[in-house]
């Protein structure tokens, strides 16, 4: 089998969370300019309509605006997808949030909004398309995690935990849906050179540190995600199911 077969995503149909901008969009970029079709879901609309304006140009792209924390709802947005698409082959769980505080400042809703954004639409969204991956005999899921699923760090305590339930959960349902054909697994990105970040690293000391612990002494950038990505999307991991694969400079290696 040639490279770009093993790798190719074509015609797949992708659903992306967290899509209308940052990772989430440049990940819709890289799906759509090979060729899959993807559905865009993220709470702005209006920032979404600019991404399809944008994409369809180089490929079938659907929006869907939607809040991913009405957990109740979950259901009727897959529905809406298959309905549009006919079938549903990777579902990438990207949206997520965090809140840096001490772990003596981090209230119950700071908690709950990076739960309920970063672990629990991630599970609830991966229940709602399984009868969909069953129909297909088969489907993958990857859930954007975090190196802070491996390891600890100063004031992230709650980003840290989720992403660790995100470590556990890929897992738990790799082990459950094995029968069905259903591989899950997760991408654990270092930081990640953008626009939101980059006002993080105007502290120096921090940067400073940060930059210690990355062996390979620079952020990531999202292309950096992108050969994992299609890794994990493409038939070139059909024997891959419960592993998060780390693209972090070598950071958790310590």
């Amino acid at each position: 089998m040639k490279i770009n077969e093993l790798f190719c995503i074509k015609d797949k149909v992708v659903i992306i969370t967290g899509a209308s901008r940052g990772i989430g969009k440049d990940l819709a970029k890289l799906f759509a300019c090979n060729d899959a079709k993807v559905a865009l879901v993220a709470r702005n609309g209006k920032e979404l309509e600019n991404v399809r304006s944008e994409l369809n140009k180089r490929g079938n792209v659907e929006i869907f605006p939607f809040d991913v924390t009405k957990f109740q709802k979950h259901s009727e947005l897959i529905k809406k997808i298959y309905d549009e698409f006919g079938r549903i082959d990777v579902l990438i769980n990207n949206a997520g949030t965090n809140i840096t505080k001490p772990a003596t400042e981090i209230t119950e809703e700071d908690w709950d909004k990076v739960m309920d954004l970063n672990l629990k639409s991630a599970f609830f969204l991966s229940q709602a398309v399984h009868p969909y991956f069953v129909e297909n005999e088969g489907g993958k899921i990857v859930h954007m995690s975090s190196q802070m699923a491996e390891v600890g760090y100063f004031e992230r305590s709650a980003y840290s935990s989720s992403k660790g339930g995100i470590r556990q959960l890929t897992k738990a349902l790799a082990i459950e849906w094995a029968d069905d054909n259903i591989l899950v697994n997760a991408i654990g990105p270092t930081f990640i050179d953008t626009p939101m970040t980059r006002s993080m690293f105007e502290d120096k000391d921090f940067e400073k540190d940060v930059f210690s612990r990355i062996p390979l002494g620079r952020l990531a950038e999202t292309k950096d995600l992108y050969g994992a990505i299609l890794y994990l999307s493409s038939d070139a991991s059909n024997m891959v199911t419960g592993q998060s694969l780390y693209v972090d400079g070598g950071w958790t290696s310590w």
